[in-house]
């Protein structure tokens, strides 16, 4: 005899995979930031070490949204609490401080002429990252429709601004790895700058509200 899903089980069931969506983003986020930032350095490419900056700054914005998430599941008409204002005013001030950085350093290497050793690796993690944030953004898609919350559906859309930066980061290092143009890279951590100084902006707006969470990128 077969059993019919209940609406609550129902809920319950994409609670979870929402909470193990927000999970799988957080340890993929630190471990691309850790290997970005690192061959970053060690290959000159400033867009490489900046995309992986960003990622240790995903990294706060998705223990804001694990948190969400585990607030909306107990109760889905509950606004944002101070925990998640926090998190986000943090995240908006490490946004503005790596556009700052990659823009000062961008200036630098465009005057003085530094071309990264090599952007190869920027090539292999920007596909990489591109498939694997536009199956998040589907999957969260998903999650947000089956359980009504715009909530979940926003940060959908802001998983999507993930898939701008990858392809950011791929069109620069690929010019640059089977070209060789000149000042891609310095270019490329300028548009990174723009898209980080962006949500920047966002992360300060959704701070000042205590309501569902929104995405400015929809």
């Amino acid at each position: 005899m077969t059993t019919t899903m209940t609406p609550d089980n129902n809920s319950k069931h994409f609670f979870k995979i929402a909470f193990g969506l927000s999970v799988f983003t957080i340890i993929y986020n630190i471990t691309e930031g850790l290997l970005c930032t690192f061959l970053g350095f060690t290959d000159e490419s400033l867009t490489l070490f900046g995309f992986g900056a960003d990622s240790f700054i995903e990294t706060i914005s998705g223990i804001g949204i694990l948190h969400m998430v585990i607030r909306i599941q107990a109760d889905p008409n509950s606004n944002r609490d101070k925990y998640e204002q926090t998190a986000l005013k943090i995240t908006g001030f490490s946004f503005y401080i790596l556009v700052f950085m990659l823009v000062v350093t961008s200036i630098y290497n465009i005057v003085s002429g530094q071309q990264p050793a090599t952007t190869f690796w920027g090539v292999i993690i920007s596909v990489i990252s591109i498939a694997i944030m536009w199956g998040l953004a589907i999957l969260k898609t998903k999650v947000g429709k089956a359980l009504n919350s715009d909530a979940i559906m926003a940060d959908a859309e802001c998983t999507k601004v993930c898939i701008y930066m990858s392809v950011v980061l791929l069109i620069s290092s690929g010019l640059y790895c089977f070209l060789k143009l000149p000042y891609t890279d310095s270019i490329g951590a300028l548009v990174l700058a723009y898209l980080s100084f962006r949500e920047g902006q966002e992360c300060f707006e959704k701070a000042k509200s205590d309501k569902h969470c929104s995405c400015g990128h929809d």
